[in-house]
Parts: structure tokens; sequence; C-alpha cells
């Protein structure tokens, strides 16, 4: 299934399920806990956690949630309407629906055709999408996509900054991920097409081709967030759910985002104003930080910030 813009594309992306009461038993099943979430406004309220252990081989995305949620359907059971009640809709022009992500990566088909694996963190999230219509990578499944979605591949970790980088394969190594430098990664096979991440200082991150797409805002990169030259200092700016500036954070600021060039595999940024900002994004590589959130900015006082800043909840449902 292609995307396309307009109605047409959030169909295909939040989650088909004609045929969801079809198919053959329940099979060979796959060995681990699968886990699902559902939320409401870019992760700011949850609405639903459970768990499912060696699912069966039939087990699909839409099944799983059907079991554990009041669902209805439209356009001929083509995809998610509601899920208890939260129901998309049209309001003054901006659109909100439910789109899913499987071990933070959003589903570019229908949850009838998604199947459920031991371990998969399927993440259904009722947002505002008028100003990015795609948001094509999360961080809040962490350690997703390095462990399973990473399908055995190393993942590649390009440092420009040793002690952040220490403090991250340290973080990955502790969720049982395996790492290779960029240039092993030139020369080994399991790394071809698997996640990347990149640690250091805006500055030099922001060369990369995947890293780039933050200047162009939420819209190409679906990260909330973008960095801003201030006298040649870095600042780092948060964006509302609107993709208006919302709070400035500057010297000693660090940014945990997840972006993706095309259907490339997620390329994960740990990056900041400067090195102390990059130390901070390193140090929030948990769950605890990361859970439900799209990307996470680190200040230099205070706790984590979720990006988009939500300050009204449960507007979009309203």
């Amino acid at each position: 299934m292609t995307l396309r813009r307009g109605l047409a594309a959030a169909a295909a992306r939040v989650g088909a399920v004609a045929a969801a009461g079809c198919g053959l038993g329940a099979g060979a099943s796959s060995k681990g806990t699968a886990a699902l979430t559902v939320t409401r406004n870019y992760g700011a309220a949850t609405l639903l956690d459970a768990r499912e252990h060696d699912a069966p081989e039939s087990e699909t995305v839409i099944r799983f949630l059907d079991r554990e949620a009041e669902i209805t359907t439209r356009y001929g059971g083509g995809f998610v309407q509601s899920i208890d009640g939260v129901s998309g809709r049209a309001v003054g022009g901006r659109r909100s629906d439910w789109i899913f992500y499987v071990n933070g990566i959003e589903s570019s088909v229908g949850a009838a055709e998604v199947r459920v694996h031991g371990g998969d963190r399927i993440w259904w999230d009722y947002r505002d999408w008028t100003d990015a219509m795609r948001v094509p990578a999360v961080v809040g499944s962490w350690p997703e996509p390095f462990l399973n979605g990473a399908e055995g591949r190393r993942v590649s970790l390009q440092c420009f900054q040793r002690d952040a980088c220490t403090e991250v394969t340290r973080a990955l190594a502790d969720e049982g991920v395996r790492t290779a430098s960029p240039t092993a990664a030139e020369r080994r096979s399991d790394l071809a097409g698997g996640p990347r991440m990149l640690v250091g200082p805006w500055s030099r991150v922001a060369a990369d081709r995947a890293a780039e797409q933050l200047a162009a805002g939420p819209t190409e990169s679906g990260v909330f967030a973008r960095f801003r030259s201030e006298g040649g200092r870095q600042a780092l700016v948060l964006l509302d759910r609107r993709a208006e500036p919302a709070r400035t954070l500057r010297d000693g600021s660090g940014l945990v985002a997840a972006v993706r060039e095309g259907d490339a595999a997620p390329t994960w940024l740990v990056t900041g104003t400067d090195p102390g900002g990059v130390r901070r994004a390193a140090a929030l590589l948990d769950e605890e930080d990361l859970r439900n959130r799209y990307a996470v900015a680190a200040p230099p006082h205070g706790g984590p910030i979720g990006a988009p800043i939500v300050t009204d909840v449960g507007a979009e449902a309203r």
C-alpha cells in the first residue's frame, strides 16, 4: 500500500482492518511478550497498556487491539475510527486520527496486515496530524527499533563525541543491542539496512543527510524540534503540536529524536547544543525517560521534555 497525500494517505496509515475477523487457526506461537500501548495527543495521556505472551502465528495488530479495547471502523472496515470512544474527526480544518507504530516505526500498511511477534512493541496514538502527516519514527518504544526491529543486525553507531558515545554504547548493551563503528558498518553485511545512531553536537550531526531533515520542520522530519544558530551558538527550539515555537533551550541542552530517509531504517539523533547537551541527551536512553514520547529534550535544568510540547492533553478529542 503506498501513501498518498490527503485523507487517503491517513487512511492507509492508521490501520486497515478489513478481514480482521478472517483467517486460519492460531498456528505456531511466536515466543516472547508483545506489548500494546494506546495513548492520546503525542503520548501525553495513556489510555491502555496490555501484554500478550507467545502470540500465535495468526495474530495481527488489529486482533490484539480488538481484544483489549472497544473499536469501531469506517470506510467499510477500512481503518480504525475509534478506540474506547475516542474517535477520528475533522474540526476547523484540522484532522485527528489513530496512527500506529511497530517497534518505533510508523506502519505503512494496515493493522490487519501486520503480524505480532514476541517482543514487539505496538503503539497506537491518537493525534492531530495536520502539521505532520507522517512521523516516520519515534523514540518512545525504546529499546526498539534496535532490538527486535533491527532483525539481528548490528546498530551502526557514528560518534562525534567520545564520552557521550561511551554512555550510548553502555545503554544499548544493557538492552542486549550490538553496535559497530561506521568504518565496520561499511564492511559488515549484518549492518546493511539496519538502524543508525548519530551521537554528537548538532554542529557535527547536522551534515548527515537524514539529520538535515530537522531544518525543514515537522512536515518533513516528523520531529517537533529544530536547532537555530544564535550568535555562533546553537539553540534548541521545541515546537507545539501546531508546529509553532513553544520553548527555546540554549547552552547545555540535548535532544533525542528519530528520523527516516525515505523507507530506510530509522536514524536516531543523540545530539545537543554543545557537548554538555549531548551528554544530557545520552543520559535519556532509558525506558523511563523515553516511553511514549515522539522525541525528548534534555534541558540544562529540570527533567526531560517531550516534543511536541503538549499543554492541552485532551484538546483534539473534544
